[in-house]
């Protein structure tokens, strides 16, 4: 049985990175405290990039000293609502804009009327995590983790579970499955990841509001893992470089079972194809949960930045091009694999996404 036995900590606050990686961010493209960069950015969404945020703000804001970046963690679905309605220059959400709602045509409108950026930034596995007394190792499939958060597996002791964990003495305990309350990007990874891999055990559409009523229920990320890790017998999803100490399941990938890693995340990015219809300057991708290639894990989540090609202010133009132009660097993907535990893009997808971002610009 495989387990993932060191957990990655939350990453420190920002001050903290910055003393940190200060001396990694000198060699960046984005000048020093003479670059001409001043004033203040603000943006927020996903709460999956937060610590990968800390990171790339205080990498950016120590080599740009005239500059504030502002990310508040408020979850996906907000941070694009926000986005759209211009209270953030620009977003970051585990869920591409959707055509949902008009929500796609209404990030259209914002940038007047121009196609929206949205580009990979943050590749991290999504952890099926637990806290059941006596169990350091778990495995499960799509099929079980769908019944399991379907209410049709109810106790840590059901008979598909012990088929899947052979030689562990598996406890009566009933299960306490923990959602996230608010309109999550992670929960719309997760819920995809059901709707493709658990073979018709999950019969909900993927979404970033939980399609289930009742149940216990978190807001955010770290929300989500002090509810799990807060009674006995939950179990829960999150972002696997923020689980702490939490046991983490691994996941039933062709025949065998996959702990979650930042390279066995990034092995699936790479072989997932695009969505279909979207702009050049739009990267959104569709992600193949179904894949049995050997140490590929399935269950992760691609978060993207979001902006426009041109603003009416000159200065937040050239404020959102340089923090994206970082963000998206092969420094600063290094910085965030180095610190926040995601995985780097390949060097395919990093190109791409740094020559759409480098066509930011004032009007």
């Amino acid at each position: 049985m495989k387990s993932t036995s060191i957990r990655r900590a939350i990453v420190p606050g920002t001050a903290v990175l910055a003393l940190a990686i200060s001396g990694c961010s000198a060699g960046n493209d984005n000048g020093g405290s003479g670059s001409g960069l001043s004033g203040t950015l603000n943006g927020g969404g996903s709460s999956a990039q937060e610590a990968a945020q800390g990171v790339w703000r205080a990498a950016f804001q120590t080599t740009n000293s005239g500059v504030t970046v502002n990310y508040d963690p408020v979850g996906s679905g907000t941070g694009r609502e926000n986005f759209i309605s211009k209270a953030y220059t620009f977003a970051g959400s585990d869920s591409a804009l959707t055509t949902d709602a008009g929500e796609l045509a209404n990030a259209k409108k914002r940038c007047g009327g121009e196609d929206p950026i949205e580009v990979p930034a943050y590749v991290s596995p999504i952890a099926v995590v637990y806290n059941v007394a006596g169990i350091d190792t778990l495995q499960l499939s799509a099929s079980t983790i769908a019944q399991i958060f379907d209410d049709k597996i109810t106790t840590w002791d059901d008979p598909a579970i012990a088929a899947e964990n052979p030689g562990v003495t598996l406890p009566s305990t009933t299960i306490t499955p923990v959602h996230r309350s608010d309109d999550s990007g992670t929960t719309t990874n997760f819920t995809d990841y059901l709707s493709q891999a658990a073979g018709g055990d999950w019969g909900y559409d993927a979404a970033g509001v939980w399609p289930k009523t009742g149940g216990e229920a978190a807001e955010g990320t770290s929300g989500l893992v002090a509810a799990v890790g807060s009674g006995d017998g939950t179990i829960g999803y999150a972002d696997d470089s923020q689980v702490g100490d939490l046991g983490v399941a691994s996941i039933k990938v062709g025949s065998q079972y996959v702990a979650p890693s930042a390279e066995a995340a990034a092995k699936v990015l790479a072989i997932s194809p695009r969505v279909e219809g979207r702009a050049a300057v739009d990267m959104a991708i569709q992600v193949d949960r179904t894949t049995t290639e050997a140490g590929a894990y399935p269950l992760l989540l691609a978060s993207y930045l979001i902006a426009c090609q041109h603003y009416d202010d000159a200065n937040d133009a050239a404020l959102v091009k340089g923090f994206l132009s970082y963000v998206v660097s092969t420094e600063g993907q290094q910085a965030a694999a180095d610190q926040a535990g995601s995985a780097p893009l390949d060097s395919a997808l990093q190109a791409e996404a740094a020559g759409i971002v480098d066509k930011i610009a004032a009007k």
